[in-house]
């Protein structure tokens, strides 16, 4: 353990996720094991119509651990390392050349859970990993972020529900308001459009954001992921 990581657990008390040590909450040698790139993933039954989507990482093990320390321990220094891994699965759908703005739209979270965390974790994610693909640009497009969904009033955690369920809760969940979409119109003129969520699990939330955004004439060119749930999709074998 170097004088830094005996500093922050003097400190901080603090221990990594991945094998306790004492220091911070991702060692080196942890940090060392996660993916570096990302892969096609699919969801077991895979909703209707749903665009093409990407994953770093199966929903397990480390990153799973990570996922779960962020959004309900609000461990907030893991927004950087779950947001490089988010930038891996952005960088996926990325051509080689272009010259139209990426625009990476968060899934929102409800606004309950928002106000009880103190914060948008998913929002946080898509910045890091905006400001990470920002320094590789193509060609003279940019990457930004775009918060442009809204809940409805009345939207349930999906935590606990059934496909059957979260399909049920999910019909009309999300909308894009008018001024939402006026100031992405102000600010570019052309965009390609990549949404991002942590983890793809049956598949149900992002197809209903790609609808909202459809509906407002923003087609999706892909769905973007840290982590896809080990047992509801299928792993494309092709590494970049």
């Amino acid at each position: 353990m170097d004088l830094r990581d005996a500093y922050a657990d003097l400190v901080l008390g603090s221990t990594c996720l991945g094998c306790a040590t004492p220091g911070r909450m991702l060692c080196a040698r942890c940090r060392a094991t996660l993916p570096e790139g990302a892969r096609d993933v699919r969801p077991v039954p895979c909703p209707p119509g749903l665009a093409r989507s990407t994953a770093a990482a199966p929903y397990d093990g480390l990153v799973k651990e990570m996922v779960i320390g962020l959004k309900e321990r609000q461990l907030l220094a893991l927004a950087r390392p779950l947001g490089d891994l988010l930038a891996l699965a952005v960088a996926r759908h990325l051509p080689a050349r272009a010259s139209a703005d990426v625009v990476l739209v968060p899934v929102p979270s409800r606004a309950a859970s928002v106000r009880a965390r103190g914060f948008d974790s998913t929002r946080a994610l898509a910045t890091r990993a905006a400001a990470r693909l920002q320094a590789r640009p193509v060609d003279d497009a940019g990457v930004f972020v775009a918060p442009l969904l809204r809940t409805r009033p009345g939207l349930r955690d999906q935590a606990g529900l059934d496909a059957q369920q979260r399909d049920a809760n999910l019909a009309g969940a999300l909308t894009c308001p008018a001024p939402a979409l006026r100031r992405l119109a102000r600010r570019h003129r052309e965009v390609v459009v990549i949404l991002c969520d942590d983890v793809l699990t049956t598949g149900a939330t992002a197809r209903e954001a790609q609808r909202a955004l459809a509906a407002v004439g923003l087609p999706v060119t892909g769905i973007a992921t840290v982590a896809a749930t080990r047992r509801r999709r299928h792993l494309d074998t092709r590494r970049v």
